[in-house]
């Protein structure tokens, strides 16, 4: 991570003539200048991105836990059914044009924040993690809350949850990650520069560096464009936040991770 950001504010002939160095030979925040060259553009991407990172994550745990629940009950009755929807998603889809019609002219999503969230509301991968998880909790915690005259949106929230943060809190990382990332549905779905996200806005601003420097190279004059220190300068704007965050889910990761995989 030193590197990256040690090369990212480096020069970039020194790049080329002295390669990727610990403490940079000559400072040049050329690379930021240009990413940040329209701040309220950057900005409004970080306050779309963080809005479906954090919204999104939220309510894509919500609706996965109250599915995973109902499944790691003995008695439930519809408990084969719903399991046999879920895998079947996971095996088929209808593809890219289908969910594509779905989106635009039944949901009405197109240019729609909501886009981010909805289509990946539900990922039967993890329903399943949290179902494994839910089922190794001993089942009479849940038979004596119901004794006690517990709902079962009680029993889940005030028992269930707490005991499960390890999976909870490893599922939660992956879904901050890839909502964190979030590209191809802006791509697909968003034509509204005020509904871009950063992580296609630094692609778009990459691809232009790129056709810039091949624009400066058959003559044309298209200024001193840092293609390199660019491409650095992105990782560090695009993973840097994420990287805070981190350490605050480690704890739990592992754990989540291993115990998830092991139950049936």
């Amino acid at each position: 991570m030193i590197y990256l950001v040690s090369s990212s504010i480096s020069n970039e002939q020194d790049l080329f003539v002295y390669g990727y160095r610990l403490i940079p030979k000559s400072i040049d925040f050329s690379a930021y200048k240009y990413l940040l060259h329209n701040p309220a553009q950057m900005l409004s991407a970080y306050k779309v991105t963080i809005f479906i990172t954090v919204v999104g994550t939220f309510l894509a745990l919500l609706v996965m836990i109250m599915i995973a629940y109902p499944l790691s009950v003995r008695d439930f009755k519809f408990k084969r059914q719903l399991s046999f929807y879920l895998f079947f998603t996971m095996l088929f889809s209808g593809g890219l044009v289908a969910m594509y019609l779905l989106n635009v002219q039944y949901l009405h999503l197109k240019n729609n924040i909501l886009v981010y969230i909805l289509p990946a509301l539900v990922s039967p991968w993890y329903v399943f993690m949290l179902r494994s998880f839910f089922a190794g909790i001993p089942q009479s915690l849940r038979e004596s809350a119901k004794i006690d005259g517990a709902s079962e949106f009680k029993i889940l929230f005030q028992i269930i949850v707490p005991i499960s943060k390890p999976a909870i809190a490893t599922i939660a990382f992956m879904e901050l990650m890839i909502k964190w990332g979030e590209w191809y549905n802006c791509m697909l779905y968003i034509t509204k520069p005020g509904l871009q996200t950063v992580q296609y806005l630094l692609q778009a601003l990459m691809q232009q560096s790129e056709k810039l420097a091949q624009a400066a190279e058959v003559g044309v004059n298209a200024g001193n464009i840092p293609t390199e220190t660019v491409k650095l300068a992105m990782a560090v704007i695009a993973a840097g936040p994420i990287m805070f965050i981190f350490p605050f889910f480690q704890k739990y990761f592992v754990k989540g991770m291993t115990v998830g995989s092991v139950k049936g």
